[in-house]
């Protein structure tokens, strides 16, 4: 998917013009970048977190003349997925039917009509045993 697509996909769940969720889009990855900077851990509940992880300085090789070449510190920015984005992937390539409209966004409404179909499923099961 590419930013783009986002924009139209955020503007078409969100019955927003085009224009107003590129800004949405666009400001939400500023953020991000800017807390990166700032050392800042992102933490997106039941997607995953975002850090700066440091690489210490070190001696390599151009690989084409094999002559030693120092390369400097840095910093770089990593992506640790959470334990439901990595369950609904796990579960799409499985192929057990479960949709992303699954995902949950901490709205605490569909966690009790999870929590009555977990418990109406269980019923059924534990009658047909």
């Amino acid at each position: 998917m590419t930013k783009a697509e986002l924009v139209e996909e955020v503007a078409r769940a969100a019955e927003l013009t085009k224009k107003d969720s590129e800004v949405i889009v666009e400001e939400v990855f500023k953020n991000i970048i800017q807390a990166l900077n700032r050392g800042e851990k992102i933490e997106l509940r039941g997607f995953g977190s975002f850090r700066v992880r440091q690489r210490d300085a070190r001696r390599g090789r151009n690989p084409k003349t094999g002559a030693p070449v120092d390369i400097p510190a840095k910093r770089f920015p990593y992506f640790k997925p959470g334990k439901e984005l990595k369950e609904l992937i796990n579960a799409q390539a499985e192929g057990d039917g479960f949709a992303v409209d699954g995902f949950d966004d901490d709205d605490d409404e569909d966690d009790d009509v999870a929590e009555a179909e977990s418990a109406s499923m269980a019923a059924e099961a534990a009658a047909e045993s």
